[in-house]
């Protein structure tokens, strides 16, 4: 069994999965569950997940994705994508889902409700898309540590053009916008980046202990 560290090691940004091994269900659904446990800001979680296994559309996001193969190649394709509707219906949605799960008061919750619906208020349109895409690193950044941890292959991608994902994919029906790809699966055998190794800066010149 190989300890976090040599998991983090084994993993790297696959270039070239083997097509023809799929993901198990199990495997899928390890991925979902760790984006939706994936910590967002204030609990709001203004993201959405696309997993993609159509063969027929992968390809056509091909293009889309200045042809890297990894997109037809992998298992599943994930998009990573914000929700364009956060205002204060969003947050009324969020803050009743808490009382009915958790049972908590109104007037445990009340203050804090309205702060965030003022809060979301003041802000413009690309600050509250930007504060999502930040969040949205944070899942991608989850979702590659626990492919490391179950022996996933990934790949993570911001190569690709957005405005056409949404428009092939029909995001704006859904409220929603593209901003990050994870491709995920089984390396190839003759991938050969697999075999290098991994190029880091020391750990004395990253790190910076204040006792």
């Amino acid at each position: 069994m190989m300890n976090s560290i040599e998991k983090l090691k084994w993993r790297y940004a696959t270039k070239k999965f083997d097509s023809s091994k799929k993901l198990s269900e199990t495997q899928i659904n390890t991925l979902i569950n760790t984006f939706n446990l994936t910590a967002t800001s204030y609990g709001l979680q203004p993201l959405k997940m696309l997993v993609i296994s159509n063969e027929n559309i992968k390809k056509q996001l091909l293009e889309y994705s200045f042809n890297q193969s990894q997109v037809v190649d992998c298992s599943h394709l994930l998009v990573i994508c914000i929700k364009t509707k956060i205002n204060a219906d969003y947050i009324d949605q969020k803050f009743d889902l808490e009382k009915k799960i958790r049972g908590t008061s109104e007037e445990i919750i009340g203050d804090f409700r309205a702060f965030l619906k003022n809060s979301i208020a003041n802000k413009s349109i690309d600050e509250i898309e930007n504060s999502a895409i930040n969040q949205a690193y944070i899942a991608l950044g989850n979702l590659m540590t626990v492919c490391a941890y179950e022996s996933i292959d990934s790949c993570p991608m911001e190569g690709f053009i957005p405005s056409k994902y949404d428009e092939i994919l029909k995001l704006e029906e859904h409220s929603l916008k593209s901003v990050l790809l994870l491709p995920v699966g089984f390396r190839a055998e003759d991938d050969f980046m697999s075999a290098l190794k991994k190029v880091r800066i020391p750990i004395e010149e990253s790190i910076i202990n204040i006792e």
